[in-house]
């Protein structure tokens, strides 16, 4: 099984798509499949894998993501290498445009994970120019999928909302468990947020709900890591996040840049309670991180993660101030051998149902069926 992944780029942060796409293919690797994995030269990666193939951006904007060298490749590897599988991660930039079009051409079986572009929130913000890039570029490209990847329930709602029929594989990302690591000691409870510094993480809710508690919980300190480089409509706002800590008077707050690898992971043990007020995620990879490291966390309904009610490992509260400022008094104020027992559930449930192994062996399987070397399509596949 030979299969092309296409993903926009991969950065040095390993977060979000350039953590689990990859791992994907390595997973992939690991069961036996061939597989290469396509990737716009954005910037130099330290130590790229063996599997990606990086091109140069052409002529026009770079938002753009415009390769024709990426777009003759895909072409030449599919008429001469005989692809089993094309399979595009992302959307509204040009190298998603190409697997579709290559695909529809030649007859390949293609495979569309939208990667959260697709949420309600997504796709009334933005720039000015993502309608009309839908309407006459990016979905004519995606009409001719063969199944579309969701990594959620809600994300298989939205692909059906925007009007598509084909199947849906609906496949969690998996998530890396770290060995048990010690917490630094310290005096004071951290509430983390660890990611990309975006407005639609629901940062500034989050500071105003800060402002709501932090009398009442002095023990606590809120830490906020990430950076908004590179990200697309984030620029400045964490300058703006900070310009807003200091208007509302909030005391015990600490902005830290981005967190890779092992200083990333201690940050989450170090963490006793993570949080996410997101409006829109697709998955939210930094909450399996942060359960896969033994942190409860505090999540809002932005992001698919019912289970933390399910599992004891946290709460799943509804978007906006209020309810976060509920679900931060009910938490705050438990005590350490609560978040213990919350931080062992989470990082149970994660060994449990989120190991790199069994998600490859689930994209594999639907690999097979989509190249008709299986019958019947996977359980978790679904027709309407």
């Amino acid at each position: 099984m030979y299969s092309i992944n296409v993903t926009p780029s991969i950065s040095e942060e390993a977060s979000g798509p350039s953590y689990s796409v990859v791992r994907l293919c390595q997973s992939l690797i690991n069961l036996g499949d061939q597989v290469a994995l396509a990737a716009m030269e954005w910037a130099p990666i330290k130590d790229p894998p063996v599997f990606l193939r990086t091109f140069n951006i052409g002529f026009g904007p770079r938002r753009l993501g415009r390769s024709p060298d990426m777009a003759r490749w895909l072409e030449y590897e599919v008429i001469e290498r005989k692809v089993d599988i094309l399979h595009n991660h992302g959307m509204w930039q040009m190298n998603a445009v190409y697997p579709g079009q290559v695909a529809a051409r030649h007859g390949v079986p293609y495979v569309v994970s939208p990667r959260g572009t697709w949420s309600t929130w997504a796709m009334a913000n933005g720039s000015v120019l993502k309608k009309p890039f839908w309407t006459l570029i990016q979905r004519p490209a995606v009409e001719s999928a063969a199944c579309f990847h969701a990594t959620a329930e809600s994300e298989c709602e939205d692909i059906r909302r925007l009007g598509f029929r084909q199947p849906v594989a609906v496949i969690p990302n998996g998530v890396d468990i770290p060995p048990p690591m010690f917490r630094t000691e310290s005096a004071t409870r951290t509430l983390l947020f660890l990611g990309r510094i975006h407005p639609k993480k629901g940062l500034d809710m989050l500071l105003l709900a800060w402002g709501a508690v932090q009398s009442r919980f002095p023990e606590w300190k809120l830490r906020i890591v990430g950076s908004d480089d590179g990200y697309h409509g984030a620029s400045g706002y964490l300058a703006k996040l900070k310009s807003l800590s200091v208007s509302l008077g909030l005391n015990r707050i600490e902005f830290s840049g981005g967190l890779h690898g092992m200083a990333k992971w201690q940050a989450y043990a170090d963490a006793d309670l993570f949080v996410l007020p997101t409006h829109s995620e697709n998955f939210g990879m930094s909450v399996a991180e942060a359960l896969a490291s033994g942190t409860p966390a505090l999540v809002t309904k932005g992001a698919p993660w019912s289970g933390l009610d399910e599992q004891v490992a946290g709460r799943w509260i509804e978007i906006g101030r209020e309810p976060l400022i509920a679900g931060l008094e009910d938490l705050l104020g438990r005590d350490t051998h609560e978040f213990r027992e919350m931080g062992n559930n989470g990082r149970n449930w994660m060994i449990k149902d989120f190991s790199w192994l069994s998600i490859g062996q689930q994209m594999s399987d639907l690999y097979k069926w989509l190249a008709k070397e299986s019958v019947e399509a996977p359980s978790f596949v679904k027709f309407s």
